[in-house]
């Protein structure tokens, strides 16, 4: 009796695997895309996500940041193609940024998808020069600041 229920459990695990195997599970490109977008958020150099124009109102309106925003998911059988556009910031640079990018999207979306990684293409849509506009503003109230100092 034992036995037989042995059998038994080791075919149910059997049949398991085969229904997982068997492209029992669809995913979503949307959901690629926002596993992607997780990914690039946590590159340095990224200053933000490139999106168009109505995901941006979308975005505005739902009050919810849309983590899928400026990729592209093109999903085949077990393949996937995927188009990331950004905003670099600005003393970055930018083959590093991209490197990292495709590295970082790739692994993630292999691990957690299970699905063939085919190409990864990088677009830089913009350079963040806020960063800079700030530092030359400090400076600027910061030497006004030892000129009121010395007088």
């Amino acid at each position: 009796m034992e036995e037989e229920n042995k059998e038994l459990e080791q075919e149910n695990v059997e049949n398991i695997g085969e229904v997982i195997e068997d492209d029992g599970i669809e995913i979503s490109g949307d959901v690629i895309a926002v596993i992607a977008g997780v990914a690039v958020s946590e590159v340095q150099g990224v200053s933000g996500m490139a999106g168009s124009f109505a995901g941006g109102i979308s975005e505005v309106l739902s009050g919810k940041k849309n983590l899928a925003k400026g990729i592209k998911v093109d999903k085949d059988e077990e393949k996937v193609k995927i188009d990331v556009n950004i905003i670099v910031e600005y003393g970055s640079r930018i083959p590093d940024v991209a490197f990292e990018i495709q590295n970082r999207v790739k692994k993630s979306v292999e691990s957690m998808t299970g699905l063939k990684v085919e190409e990864v293409n990088v677009h830089v849509q913009g350079v963040n020069t806020d960063a800079i506009v700030n530092q030359e503003q400090e400076e600027n109230q910061n030497e006004e600041n030892n000129e009121k100092n010395e007088e």
